[in-house]
């Protein structure tokens, strides 16, 4: 069975243009849309907010009266089946914008892997500002498409691919996470357990564990630390999550 728990701390309820301009995540996210000389206004409908570890940010089956902008840490996405077991369904880190909802509650759980710094914004206030800056509704748009070919992956990865190729394809997507030309990072942190690896991947946690340790002794990756893994040989493990190998 699988429990959320504790409360996010608001660190800042009015906002702060200060903190808009000089945000980490404004580069690559939604906000990145709106000029500076117009920072004030998403800065005055943002609650600044800081999530422990094990926080929900959002929750299944809760009214979808909020958007977040993640602007540090590392957020995991999951569903609830009835008899409890959880399914992740992606994780989210600087720049993701989450809550685009279809419907009038939430679709999935959000909840803090480490600390985790976000900005929350009314849906009713943005989309105030929405009306105001196209460029920013075009973003959100892209942000939706952007879900739906990852879901479309999310698919084929449970289905096809095998262990070690679904863990492949799961180290490349996270050497790419926040860089913009989306080229591989030879080393990378890997802030979830191996347990959030295996809920994701559809795995056991010894499989995974065996798994990564079968792509270290082959020289695809290194591990330099329990959070930390190397890859040694990017092509090779991008053609192995293609299934080339």
């Amino acid at each position: 069975m699988y429990a959320p728990s504790t409360r996010p701390v608001v660190l800042d309820p009015h906002g702060a243009a200060n903190s808009c301009i000089n945000c980490d995540a404004r580069s690559h996210s939604v906000c990145n849309a709106v000029p500076d000389s117009d920072i004030a206004r998403l800065a005055a409908i943002a609650v600044v907010t800081t999530a422990q570890p094990g926080t929900t940010l959002i929750q299944e089956g809760d009214p979808a009266s909020h958007f977040v902008n993640i602007s540090a840490g590392t957020v995991r996405m999951y569903k609830l089946l009835p008899d409890g077991r959880r399914q992740i369904t992606g994780f989210a880190g600087v720049g993701h914008f989450l809550g685009l909802a279809v419907s009038s509650t939430y679709a999935f759980s959000a909840e803090a892997i480490d600390t985790v710094r976000y900005c929350r914004f009314s849906r009713a206030r943005l989309h105030t500002l929405l009306d105001d800056y196209p460029a920013m509704e075009k973003r959100l748009l892209e942000i939706a498409s952007t879900e739906l070919v990852a879901a479309q992956d999310q698919m084929l990865l449970l289905g096809r691919k095998t262990a070690r190729e679904r863990l492949a394809s799961f180290l490349m997507l996270q050497s790419r996470q926040g860089v913009m030309c989306q080229s591989p990072r030879g080393r990378f942190v890997l802030p979830m357990s191996r347990g959030d690896i295996a809920d994701y991947l559809g795995l056991t946690i010894e499989t995974v564990s065996r798994t990564i340790t079968k792509l270290r002794s082959e020289g695809y990756i290194d591990v330099p630390s329990a959070t930390e893994i190397a890859i040694k040989a990017p092509a090779a493990l991008e053609g192995l999550a293609l299934g080339n190998a």
